[in-house]
C-alpha cells in the first residue's frame, strides 16, 4: 500500500505503538529491583496511547517522517485501530475478570469504556491459531514474492530471511509423499 520502504515502516510502526504506553512496565521493575515501589504500567497501559489521543499523535508523528504523507497518515490510523481491535477480541489475563478496556478518549475523559466479556485470552488458542496463520502467509509472501515484513528493518535481514525460508520450502517440497513416484 506504500510505495518505499520508509513509509512502509512507519505504517508498521502504527500498528505496534499503542503499546508505547506500557514501557511503564520497565521503569517498575527497574524501580522495584532498587527497593522503590512504582505502578506507572498499571495507571497508564491502556489509557495514554489506546484511543483518539494516540491514534492522532502517533499518525502525526509518523507523518512527519513520511514521504507520502497522506498516505502514511491514512494507513497508520488504519493499522493504529487494528491494535486497538485485536486488543478489545484477545488482550485478557488469565482470569475471567482480567479484561482489558478500550478508554478511546482517555487519558482525558475515562468514559465510554468497551469492554467485551467476551475477550479472548492473550495466550489463548484464538491468538495461537492467528498468529500461526499469520505466520504462514508471511512464509508464503517470502516464498512467492522474494519479500516479507523484515524488510521493514532492514533490506540485507530480509534478503536472509527470504532466502531461508524459500530453501525450507525448497527441501519441504523434495520430501514431499506427492512427489516420490512408485
Amino acid at each position: 500500500m506504500t510505495n518505499n520502504a520508509r513509509d512502509c515502516g512507519l505504517v508498521a510502526l502504527a500498528g505496534v505503538a499503542p503499546d508505547l504506553d506500557g514501557l511503564g512496565l520497565a521503569l517498575d521493575l527497574t524501580a522495584r529491583a532498587f527497593g522503590q515501589q512504582t505502578f506507572l504500567w498499571e495507571r497508564f497501559h491502556h489509557v495514554l496511547f489506546h484511543g483518539a489521543f494516540g491514534a492522532v499523535l502517533i499518525a502525526g508523528i509518523l507523518a512527519l517522517f513520511a514521504r507520502n504523507k497522506l498516505r502514511v497518515t491514512l494507513l497508520a490510523l488504519i493499522t493504529f485501530h487494528l491494535h486497538l481491535v485485536c486488543d478489545f477480541a484477545g488482550s485478557r489475563g488469565p482470569s475471567a475478570s482480567d479484561l482489558w478496556p478500550i478508554l478511546y478518549f482517555a487519558p482525558f475523559l475515562q468514559q465510554p469504556a468497551w469492554l467485551w466479556s467476551g475477550q479472548w485470552r492473550l495466550d489463548g488458542w484464538q491468538n495461537k491459531v492467528l498468529t500461526f496463520g499469520l505466520l504462514l502467509w508471511i512464509f508464503q509472501i517470502a516464498i512467492s514474492k522474494g519479500r516479507s515484513v523484515v524488510g521493514v528493518f532492514s533490506e540485507k535481514a530480509d534478503a536472509v530471511f527470504v532466502q531461508v525460508v524459500r530453501g525450507w520450502w525448497a527441501r519441504l517440497s523434495r520430501k514431499s509423499p506427492s512427489n516420490h513416484v512408485r
